[in-house]
């Protein structure tokens, strides 16, 4: 590694969602199991105010039926099959997630927390994912670096909230473009990292040194292509999302 003091950690994007359905029990226990040093999640809430690990905001592309998250209670979401292959599963809500997490014995493994936005609930969202680290004891770590979980968001508001309300808990704001992630708003809302996706690491890999010298970590996504995790590792990139966790861990132990 010619930049980098070690290897990035690994994050299973969705859960092992390369091999398992993405947000399933399943996709987070094989991701468990390979190894992954953190696991990510998206969160929407149901109409009843339950924060489930829905990417879209439609279960039409991940479920057996169809709908809205928001206009759909936890108990209609569970009628609903989000495996495959013959393999049923129910949609996982972030309280499963999180015991899942922090019952793993075999070493701390970091949750990041992807909030979305726009929604119709609006500042609710991170609200209601504080109160539930809060219920687990998470959300008020003694140091960043040794908290168990991070909140991350394309949406600069979101980040701001969680900053404001839990000042030590981590967190990643998203994005596409350098300009953004490079310039002042990671600095305005105090975000820890920012967090690129893969092309446009490729396109401007100074973003990781311009992070560095701010005093903020590098959060790469979504990288499953060998190159482009020698690439992250090279940079020096401290998290790498990914959808082959195993896959990705073993390119690593080469470089």
């Amino acid at each position: 590694m010619s930049r980098g003091s070690r290897a990035p950690f690994v994050v299973a994007h969705r859960g092992a969602s390369g091999t398992r359905p993405e947000h399933t029990l399943a996709a987070y226990e094989l991701a468990l199991q390979e190894g992954a040093d953190g696991v990510e999640c998206d969160v929407r809430l149901t109409r009843d105010g339950h924060l489930v690990c829905v990417h879209d905001r439609t279960v039409d592309r991940t479920s057996s039926g169809t709908g809205l998250v928001s206009e759909m209670s936890l108990d209609e979401l569970r009628q609903l099959d989000f495996g495959a292959d013959g393999e049923p599963a129910a949609v996982l809500t972030l309280s499963e997630l999180i015991t899942l997490v922090l019952d793993w014995r075999s070493r701390p493994t970091k949750l990041f927390i992807e909030t979305k936005h726009p929604v119709r609930y609006g500042a609710l969202v991170e609200a209601k994912v504080l109160a539930e680290l809060q219920r687990f004891g998470i959300a008020t770590p003694a140091s960043a670096d040794h908290s168990r979980a991070v909140v991350m968001s394309f949406a600069a508001t979101a980040v701001w909230r969680i900053r404001r309300a839990a000042p030590l808990l981590p967190t990643v704001l998203l994005g596409e473009s350098s300009r953004y992630l490079g310039g002042s708003a990671a600095t305005t809302v105090g975000a820890t990292a920012v967090g690129p996706s893969v092309k446009t690491l490729r396109e401007h890999p100074d973003l990781v040194d311009k992070a560095a010298a701010a005093g903020r970590a590098t959060y790469c996504w979504t990288v499953d292509d060998p190159e482009d995790v020698k690439l992250c590792a090279d940079l020096g990139v401290s998290w790498i999302a990914t959808n082959y966790p195993g896959r990705t861990k073993a390119v690593l132990a080469t470089v």
